[in-house]
């Protein structure tokens, strides 16, 4: 079926070679990236003279310039990178108009039934979908590991004219040239000088990369169909969760001011440009949040109601029940089973065999055997677990692990289901008390609308925020478990061809996938939505409306949950505003606004010199010592992390629905702490059409406190307008007395 006319543009910004994050994020560097701020050229090439004059001075010639210099940043804002030795960086970071000198790095990866699990869907006349016209005209910018342009998600046909503000390129390279974009991949580029700079040229023979815009790993076809992939009927993988196919613990973090991330992204806002970026896959512990700055939209992982079960046959004629993603073709072949603490190798710790940590398994007695595996604190993941089983030459993989609804790292080459530690305990009974025990998978099945939804799911990072405590992040929860989207069929031939107990039809072109990752373009493809509906508002109103709509429960009425160890009712360290309700948002009632002055003053009072802000901001920038900026910031949510004595927060609302609207303020008053708003009534009108209220926070406990949540409701009879409310209460001198 072809995309209809209107489906979302989508413009690829490639950085290419991300999927080998993993092995890089260790290197030592020599190049860096010099941040000189908002630009200061009319002309973008005179921009880039200036980056080339001021290496020239650093290196004395023009041809040193030349072979140093990688890449040029003369559009969004001014700056360059380069090859650079560390002395030669740091007197780079003593010229005149250079606010930052940052070491270049390597950023992870963060790795159908969604889109109809949100409702984003035709048939709803009024809905998102409908009333935005599936998006026609809009942009989405996408940085990630490439596209696979043959995909059906990314045909044209039926679309309109490519928008006439668009002044991008169709970048050429290996197996990717000016034919491979179209009216909806309307741009291309890839990056990488800062690799070959690093680590020299990159031998593309093996198919593991490739020069060029084109797609090997898979990532960025997937997350990029999924924000604006046209309709695919019948898509699935291998035969399972078969649909509509379409779009719709961390190192210490930097200072905004130092991370570039941060820093691209606020001269993307304050240009009018949403960043939509994902929370990491670091939880479910606490303080693991990435991309925290205000300004951008930060979102969590969540489940769908798309469940995988797969019935495990033993030798005892007793059933039990996993989730996997198994299309085995020896469906009626039972194997021998073992547990991996009695196959451990000679040299390994028989507890790390249990779990089958790397090198752990004994190869002779593994071989054509399913072997089961526990997981631990120091071996978490299935896909480790079936590489050691892999190389020992099992035939496949029983995972016991904490419960979880991602079955997505289950769909490797080697046969896995994913059971829990109950399950696992049963299973590991039969073995011990069973002389020869077997086992077979039965072949997994697709249950739609049978499994509670949506949860927060065990892998997305958590708040709350490290670098500004009173910014709640993350913002929003939206699908990213098990997640059906285009793939690059060159990643499947490389993994097909190294099976060796599982054949999988050639090419795989769908895949499913969990992560935040795969969250976040669902929020990416909302914002294009809501931009078309209504093109007039900012990226602090966009997400203001998507978070002030947010459901806190899922489709049977009760709370959200989030999975974890143990699993709990989600809170908005773990979900921000609550689970994304497109057609909601389409009208909010009001909005939390913010403009660029307010993000200025909110830097000033993160302690950055007035240099390093006036650069960022293009402007002469003095600060002003001002009490409780942070907190005052206008976010559409409230948080205070050290609440010792009486706090008033202000914040001012936009009228975004009928002109003549009162609201009545109703407080959840997080435990602990009384809650009062000033004033509870908000009357506009055809002149009045902002309004500030003020919210007097008192703790009632002289204790020093956890963490307590609570929501700020504005109703008008029609309209539900939240915000979350997260108080922790501290004392003055608790520190002193332990």
């Amino acid at each position: 079926m072809a995309p209809p006319p209107g489906i979302v543009v989508t413009l690829l910004l490639l950085l290419a070679l991300q999927s080998y994050g993993f092995l890089l994020s260790f290197a030592s560097t020599n190049v860096y990236i010099v941040y000189m701020g908002e630009r200061k050229y009319g002309n973008p090439e005179l921009a880039s003279e200036s980056h080339h004059e001021i290496l020239s001075y650093v290196f004395g010639s023009k041809e040193a310039t030349r072979e140093s210099i990688l890449y040029s940043y003369k559009h969004g804002f001014s700056g360059f990178a380069a090859v650079l030795t560390p002395s030669q960086a740091k007197h780079i970071a003593d010229v005149p108009g250079v606010v930052r000198v940052i070491p270049h790095r390597f950023l992870d990866l963060h790795t159908t039934r969604s889109w109809n699990f949100l409702q984003v869907d035709s048939h709803f006349r009024n809905g998102i979908l409908s009333r935005s016209q599936s998006g026609i005209g809009s942009i989405i910018g996408v940085m990630d590991t490439g596209i696979w342009p043959e995909s059906e998600s990314f045909r044209d046909e039926g679309m309109g004219d490519i928008p006439s503000r668009w002044r991008g390129i169709c970048q050429e390279g290996e197996k990717f040239n000016h034919s491979h974009c179209n009216r909806k991949i309307i741009g291309a580029r890839w990056y990488i000088k800062g690799y070959e700079a690093e680590f020299g040229k990159i031998d593309t023979s093996d198919g593991l990369e490739f020069l060029s815009p084109r797609d090997a790993s898979g990532h960025g076809t997937h997350t990029s169909s999924t924000a604006a992939g046209g309709f695919i009927e019948n898509a699935s993988f291998m035969g399972l969760a078969s649909g509509l196919a379409r779009g719709g613990s961390p190192p210490p973090l930097a200072s905004y001011v130092e991370d570039v991330v941060s820093i691209g992204s606020f001269h993307a806002v304050a240009k009018g440009i949403s960043v939509v970026c994902s929370a990491g896959n670091s939880g479910p512990y606490s303080q693991t949040i990435i991309n925290s700055a205000p300004w951008i939209f930060t979102v969590a992982a969540s489940t769908v109601d798309r469940a995988f079960p797969t019935a495990i046959s033993l030798g005892n004629n007793q059933t039990v029940v996993g989730q996997g993603l198994y299309t085995g073709m020896d469906v009626n072949k039972f194997y021998p089973l073992v547990y991996g603490q009695d196959i451990a190798s000679v040299d390994a710790d028989e507890d790390s065999a249990g779990s089958c940590e790397s090198g752990t398994l004994n190869g002779t007695l593994a071989n054509g055997k399913f072997v089961l595996c526990f997981q631990s604190r120091s071996q978490r993941s299935s896909t480790a677990a079936q590489s050691t089983v892999m190389s020992a030459g099992g035939a496949g993989l029983i995972f016991a692990q904490f419960p979880s609804k991602d079955v997505s790292l289950s769909s490797g080459s080697l046969p896995c289901v994913q059971i829990d530690f109950a399950i696992g305990t049963y299973i590991l009974t039969y073995i011990g008390a069973t002389r020869n025990p077997i086992v077979k998978f039965n072949p997994t099945k697709t249950l739609l609308g049978q499994q509670i939804s949506p949860e927060v799911a065990f892998f997305s990072a958590r708040g709350p925020n490290s670098v500004s405590p009173s910014v709640l992040k993350p913002d929003i929860a939206a699908p990213g478990v098990n997640i059906l989207s285009s793939w690059s069929p060159a990643y499947s031939l490389l993994q097909s061809s190294i099976s060796v107990t599982q054949h999988q039809p050639s090419p795989v072109i769908f895949k499913i996938e969990s992560g935040t990752s795969m969250a976040c373009p669902h929020i990416s493809g909302i914002v294009a939505l809501l931009k078309v509906i209504h093109p007039t508002w900012s990226p602090a109103a966009i997400k203001s409306a998507l978070i002030t709509t947010a459901s806190l429960e899922d489709q049977y009425g009760q709370s959200i949950e989030a999975e974890g160890a143990p699993q709990k009712k989600a809170d908005p360290f773990d979900y921000g505003g609550g689970h994304v309700n497109p057609n909601k948002a389409i009208a909010p009632g009001l909005i939390y606004d913010i403009e660029t002055s307010d993000y200025i003053r909110f830097l000033c009072s993160m302690g950055y010199n007035n240099s390093a802000i006036s650069a960022i901001a293009g402007a002469s920038i003095t600060c002003h010592k001002l009490t409780n900026v942070q907190v005052n910031l206008n976010l559409p949510s409230i948080t205070i992390h050290e609440l010792k004595q009486r706090m008033t927060v202000s914040r001012t609302v936009t009228n975004v629905g009928p002109i003549n609207s009162i609201y009545i303020a109703r407080v959840q008053t997080p435990a602990g702490v009384s809650v009062r708003v000033k004033p509870s009534i908000l009357l506009f009108n055809s002149t009045v059409k902002k309004l500030e209220f003020k919210v007097v926070f008192r703790p009632l406990l002289k204790v020093a406190g956890r963490f307590s949540f609570g929501n700020l409701y504005w109703e008008d009879g029609f309209h539900v307008v939240r915000i979350p409310l997260t108080v922790r209460t501290v004392l003055d001198d608790f520190d002193a007395e332990t």
